[in-house]
């Protein structure tokens, strides 16, 4: 496994056992050296694990010997790396003719000859490290390794819930009642609150808190944060997006102008709160508040930041208010610190009131620190001594000047405290922008790719990353973003101090290396091994001609710039990955396929319309995602990728003989149309390991060509639901009818966790073979009509935790019912049909873990719903359905509904949103005149 303090050594060791098997024999006169690099190395290594184990114990001396033996392990890494792939490239091949046989033993023999000369040279390099080893008797500076324990999964997640904040209500309460008074400005003027503070002291936190207490009192509402160096366009499409709540066609051709444009157009009549949470910039703010128009709706705007002069700028004059945050108060910080270590903030034994309140001293009140310092010790041993020792590793800097600079000693103390494999997953996010959203299987598979995740007994490659991913979690490190609804995390982002943290330890283990943004004047020395070029923000940054990039092994691209080190340049690269440089140059990937070691390919662009013929020649590639591209149809070649383990085109044409991408676990998304390949549908039956399948369907069933297709997609499709098929996504429109899954499914594919239709079709009845799905969490699915039958067949599927139903129509003639029998797992449940006259009942005890409920109403239905049976909930959305309705009865069916969320438990948030008003009723009607109507 590689790692930022042992370096790629334990790989190594593995490599050169190879070069000692048979299949190497040939390197006459070398064996003596590789067997005695094998050895050494075996020692070195053993004793880096150790050093590994008290980082931060270690003393100058040691650090550089180390620092040579991780730099060493890779360059012997990529030698034999080399070696191995030539040899194989040009092996014998008895099928070719005399003249290309003899110039492929030529080629072979100069392979031999080269790796000789190098291995000559390294042995010479591992000979001058072990002397230096010895001379200096490290061995004996080596600590005994400890070990740590895991951290208590019943602490609570200090930033997810409310009811564990604390000192956040006073502010909170003073925020909103700034916010919605109307002191000193008329109520229906927009308003502008300014939170200002230095960083670590929750700002963040706080607007959040205001913003969940107000969201539900606005029409539209946003919350965005910002970075050093934003993106506005990103930050502009992300407010339309929030505030919209859908998407627009084109947008990824939009430019500032056109997003500014839609928002305001959009804001115009609308009653709106906005969050712009971390501006660094007065222009950053001037350009996004030109978004945000200036009505007379009583909307309100609130921005946070860490600079006075900027909190003054966002404010007029006039009427809006700058706000400082402060620290904690002395009895809140101790109230957070133990609620933190021990659970309680009632509980501190004795004998360490007095070391926990000197280590409070130097937390000076910031939030961040208490909680840094107090999940750090949560895993230790509740004694004097040890807690002493903690208090004295953090230094005395913090006292002195309570900056954000000096308050990463004590961040840095969470990261030395973590085992050395998640060191390293965690150094690798240094890599991503500030206020990146980090998807998890997109990091997951990077880590992969980069050798940092290793094969533990029968669990795989990604199973193993995700626990590692989930880890860093649970110890503070990263905080959680998007939450899927059985629980897993599925994005995340890096807090701005633990990203200083991983910057300056990045820059000391010459782990990663960084151009632009905030890391622009950190200089290249050295061989470069990470590269992350950020061009959001500088865009004709170069890299410095002296940096040697040859050794780089992940290069990762944010933006566009004419400046960009051409691919040729990396020689031993395993990681590419370039996000939005929309105006790139097709030419800049013709050489792609020279980076033979390439395993994790990333294109999130445009401007590319296809990739070189001879793809096929990277070997070890094993993530290709391309679907950010216009890139619809692969190179034949795609075929030759037999260790390809996800393959992401958009609207990807299904390519022949894909039968031969046997370690497949991803596929997406597929398009099928009349000119797909028969037999291409049916070698998708051959891949065995495949576990997500998206699929994007575009074939008239009543066509009789269509006939073999759809026979030869279900023989597939019943093949791999016997194997791993774990999730399956079909997009269906324009009338493309998907009716051949109704009842064809057989036998059940037992193992499917998901099943998503994106689809104009509906089906008439719930597939029978959905019905058995034991181990189905998420479920969105079309049925036209709603009965109570449908409710019934879902309510009993045992493992269902997300349902998404959209339909034409319930049925008209009773209301529908939901038992305390159903849904026994399910936390999400979406319903989604306009013509429902009749409404949802659900009984006591119905859905007992119910937390988010979207649903609509129709006003005319009558207020007796049961919602105040769904004691578990946190999250609704009411769409009241106004047609046929008067202003009295839609009033009072969301006054019910309001009353009732206010008596629920968890107090959920809740937004009710209204359709078709458009078609209400007049209060002077007749009874007969309104019925008529409905």
């Amino acid at each position: 496994m590689a790692s930022a303090l042992t370096g790629v050594m334990t790989e190594v060791i593995g490599k050169l056992m190879v070069l000692l098997g048979e299949e190497y024999t040939k390197l006459t006169g070398v064996q003596r050296e590789v067997n005695f690099m094998k050895d050494e190395l075996s020692s070195m290594n053993a004793l880096l694990q150790r050093l590994a184990e008290v980082d931060h114990d270690l003393d100058l001396q040691t650090k550089e010997w180390r620092r040579q033996v991780q730099e060493m392990s890779y360059d012997i890494e990529d030698c034999i790396d080399d070696f191995i792939h030539r040899i194989g490239h040009n092996g014998m091949d008895d099928s070719a003719g005399l003249v290309r046989r003899v110039v492929q033993q030529l080629k072979a023999l100069r392979a031999r000859h080269q790796i000789g000369n190098q291995i000559q040279e390294l042995k010479a390099r591992v000979e001058d490290a072990s002397k230096r080893r010895m001379r200096y008797k490290l061995d004996d500076r080596a600590f005994q390794s400890s070990t740590t324990a895991a951290i208590d999964p019943r602490l609570p997640s200090l930033y997810a819930e409310p009811d564990v904040l604390v000192g956040i209500e006073r502010p909170r309460d003073e925020l909103v009642k700034l916010l919605m008074d109307g002191e000193g400005v008329s109520v229906q003027q927009l308003k502008v609150i300014s939170v200002v503070g230095p960083g670590g002291l929750g700002k963040t936190t706080l607007a959040n808190e205001v913003y969940r207490r107000l969201e539900n009192q606005f029409q539209c509402q946003a919350f965005v944060s910002l970075s050093q160096q934003p993106d506005v366009k990103k930050i502009l499409r992300n407010i339309l997006s929030q505030v919209s709540q859908q998407e627009y066609l084109n947008m990824e051709m939009w430019d500032e102008e056109n997003f500014i444009n839609a928002i305001r157009e959009f804001l115009k009549n609308k009653r709106y709160f906005v969050v712009i949470d971390d501006i660094w910039s007065t222009q950053a703010w001037k350009t996004i508040k030109c978004a945000l128009y200036v009505n007379n709706c009583g909307s309100r705007i609130m921005t946070t930041t860490r600079i006075v002069s900027i909190a003054k700028a966002c404010c007029s004059p006039h009427h809006d208010y700058v706000y400082e945050i402060m620290p904690l108060s002395t009895d809140n910080s101790k109230n957070l610190f133990f609620k933190r270590t021990f659970g309680s903030k009632d509980i501190c034994p004795p004998q360490l009131e007095e070391v926990s309140n000197e280590i409070l001293q130097k937390c000076c009140g910031s939030p961040l620190a208490i909680v840094t310092i107090a999940t750090l010790l949560a895993n230790k041993a509740s004694t004097k001594e040890e807690w002493v020792r903690v208090y004295n590793s953090i230094g005395s800097t913090l006292e002195n000047d309570p900056d954000v600079e000096e308050m990463r000693r004590i961040l840095s103390l969470s990261y030395d405290d973590l085992p050395h494999h998640l060191k390293t997953c965690l150094l690798y996010l240094s890599i991503f922008p500030e206020d990146y959203e980090i998807e998890r299987d997109q990091l997951v598979k990077r880590w992969i790719a980069e050798g940092f995740i290793n094969m533990e007994g029968e669990q795989d490659l990604e199973e193993i990353g995700e626990k590692n991913f989930n880890d860093l979690i649970n110890r503070s490190m990263i905080q959680p973003m998007k939450i899927n609804c059985d629980g897993r995390v599925a994005s995340c982002r890096v807090h701005d101090m633990i990203l200083d943290l991983l910057i300056s330890k990045s820059v000391e283990e010459n782990f990663a290396s960084f151009i632009c943004g905030k890391n622009k004047k950190i200089s290249l020395q050295g061989k470069v091994r990470r590269l992350s070029l950020n061009y959001y923000s500088q865009e004709h940054a170069m890299v410095p001609s002296a940096a040697i990039i040859s050794h780089c092994r992940s290069l990762s691209i944010f933006g566009y710039s004419e400046q960009m080190p051409p691919l040729s340049k990396f020689q031993v690269l395993r990681v590419l990955d370039i996000e939005n440089g929309e105006e790139m140059e097709h030419k800049y990937f013709e050489h792609i396929m020279r980076l033979c070691h390439l395993k994790y390919l990333r294109l999130h662009l445009r401007s590319i319309p296809a990739l070189p013929e001879q793809l096929g020649e990277l070997q070890h590639l094993r993530t290709l995602d391309l679907g950010g591209t216009k890139i619809t149809k692969l190179p034949k070649s795609i075929v030759q990728l037999k260790n390809l383990t996800c393959l992401r085109v958009c609207d990807l044409e299904l390519p022949k003989e894909i039968e031969n991408l046997r370690a497949l676990h991803e596929l997406s998304e597929i398009k099928i149309n009349r000119n797909c390949s028969a037999s291409s549908l049916l070698g998708l039956g051959c891949l065995t390991e495949l576990r997500i399948l998206r699929l994007r369907w575009s074939i008239v069933n009543a066509n009789p060509e269509s006939k073999v297709i759809v026979d030869n997609l279900l023989s597939s499709l019943r093949k791999l639901g016997r194997l791993n098929l774990r999730s399956l996504c079909i997009q269906s429109y324009y009338g493309y009818s998907i009716d051949f899954l109704l009842d064809s499914w057989f036998p059940t594919p037992n193992l499917l966790q998901k099943f998503q239709m994106s689809s104009n079709y509906y089906f008439p009845r719930i597939p029978a073979w959905i019905a058995s799905l034991g181990s189905l969490t998420y479920l969105d699915i079309n049925v036209d009509p709603v009965q109570e039958e449908t409710l019934e067949i879902l309510g009993n599927l045992p493992s269902l935790m997300c349902l998404w139903i959209t339909s034409k129509a319930a049925d008209p003639k009773e209301r529908l019912v939901v038992s305390s029998s159903m849904f026994i797992c399910l936390k999400e449940f979406q319903f989604t049909c306009w013509r429902n006259r009749v409404g949802l009942m659900f009984e006591a005890g119905a859905m007992p873990r119910l937390e988010k409920l979207r649903v609509p109403f129709n006003a005319c239905s009558g207020l007796n719903f049961g919602i105040e049976h769904l004691s578990s909930l946190k999250h609704i959305i009411i769409e009241i359905i106004c047609s046929g309705a008067t202003v009295h009865e839609v009033k009072a069916l969301e006054e019910a509904i309001r009353n009732t969320a206010d008596l629920l438990p968890n107090r959920p948030t809740l937004l009710v949103r209204t359709w078709d008003e458009e078609n209400m009723v007049e209060e002077s009607m007749t009874e007969e005149e309104i019925h008529t109507s409905r």
